[in-house]
């Protein structure tokens, strides 16, 4: 009876996973997207495609994403017919057949987590969500501890970018002197992850036992991320030569380990607004100062629409001090444990899973599900 009864549960669930994934073919048009890819690849087919480069690259890259929903779509159907062909040979069998109800309950799963997935994507609708994101963590209030506390944070977000498949690049990432970093600056790329690191933006928040206090007193820290969107190739933003500044340093890496021998990490101030822009990831002083020049382009760009608008809420959540009152999550690691959002209110008292592995999926979809909401 019990393997009865876990059946018409998973059964019920595949119901409404079944009606879920109608939703999101029809909001993401799948039957027209069917036939748009059908065009698109008899267009790159044809002889002399390649004549016009540039024509071709744009097509390719229409390509790819139309490509991808009908190829998530189909998945996902594939997952559901898998999973009621498993329940139906567990009715067959009876009592003997809890394996395959595991089995379909196993699909129900990964089939709940390439929805989200699809019902994600779909909430994205700023001009940069679906491109490549700068994150930047800093350390805000909690002195050591905070320079602690950001590269905690900074191996956590390299674990969440290993598990979505993104590319990443560590722009900058000095060793502070005595524990922690003094910063981090990491370019993103990949699908939607603008989009997705929108909701890291803000002021995290932990709670642990000081590990650089002899008497083991409890220690409130903070950091500050941020998240801005790497500039597509047809927008441009001209910074004149006289307005920059560029100095050359020795590079360093966390931990104290130079991340190279040569005098080749840059730093570039522009002068008018103050902002400063450091890389030292890569072997040359050429490539650095391309790096900082992209980072710079894309936080002028940011604050012209600022001025134009008076708020970056759209894009990063408004400016605030990275301390007390401000934070959006907090992480707790004593007296008990617990990593809790607090605009959409997702818990979790497995901080290991968040810290030490990456998984942060469940706050970031989370958040832009209590976002969707708040703008209905």
């Amino acid at each position: 009876m019990a393997a009865e009864a876990n059946a018409d549960a998973v059964l019920a669930e595949l119901e409404a996973l079944s009606a879920r994934l109608a939703e999101v073919e029809a909001y993401l048009h799948i039957e027209e997207a069917r036939g748009r890819v059908t065009e698109l690849e008899e267009a790159s087919a044809a002889p002399g495609f390649w004549d016009d480069a540039e024509a071709a690259r744009a097509h390719m890259a229409e390509r790819a994403p139309v490509t991808g929903d009908v190829g998530r779509v189909d998945r996902a159907h594939e997952r559901l017919s898998d999973a009621r062909a498993a329940l139906e040979l567990a009715d067959e069998m009876g009592e003997d057949g809890s394996e395959f109800v595991d089995e379909a309950a196993a699909a129900a799963e990964e089939l709940t987590r390439a929805i989200d997935e699809m019902e994600l994507s779909s909430w994205f609708t700023g001009e940069f969500d679906h491109g490549s994101a700068i994150l930047s963590i800093k350390p805000g209030q909690g002195g050591l501890e905070a320079q602690d506390w950001t590269f905690m944070l900074f191996k956590m977000y390299m674990k969440y970018f290993a598990r979505r498949g993104w590319k990443v690049t560590v722009n900058d990432c000095p060793a502070a002197e005595v524990i922690g970093i003094d910063r981090a600056t990491i370019t993103v790329e990949g699908k939607d992850a603008f989009g997705m690191l929108r909701a890291e933006a803000g002021v995290h928040r932990l709670v642990r036992i000081s590990p650089t206090d002899a008497k083991k007193r409890r220690q409130t820290t903070f950091a500050g991320v941020e998240v801005i969107p790497v500039l597509p190739d047809d927008i441009e933003i001209e910074v004149a030569p006289d307005d920059i500044r560029v100095d050359v340093y020795h590079a360093s890496g966390p931990g104290g380990q130079g991340v190279n021998t040569t005098d080749s990490a840059v730093r570039v101030t522009h002068i008018p607004t103050g902002i400063v822009v450091t890389c030292q990831n890569e072997r040359s002083q050429i490539q650095n100062k391309a790096a900082c020049m992209q980072i710079l382009k894309a936080r002028l760009y940011e604050l012209e629409l600022e001025k134009r608008a008076e708020t970056l809420d759209e894009i990063r959540g408004p400016k605030t001090e990275i301390g007390f009152g401000n934070q959006i999550r907090s992480y707790v690691l004593y007296p008990y444990q617990m990593v809790k959002d607090l605009r959409s209110g997702v818990e979790t008292s497995n901080v290991d899973s968040v810290l030490e592995d990456g998984d942060l999926d469940p706050f970031i979809i989370g958040y832009h599900r209590w976002a969707t909401e708040q703008a209905e």
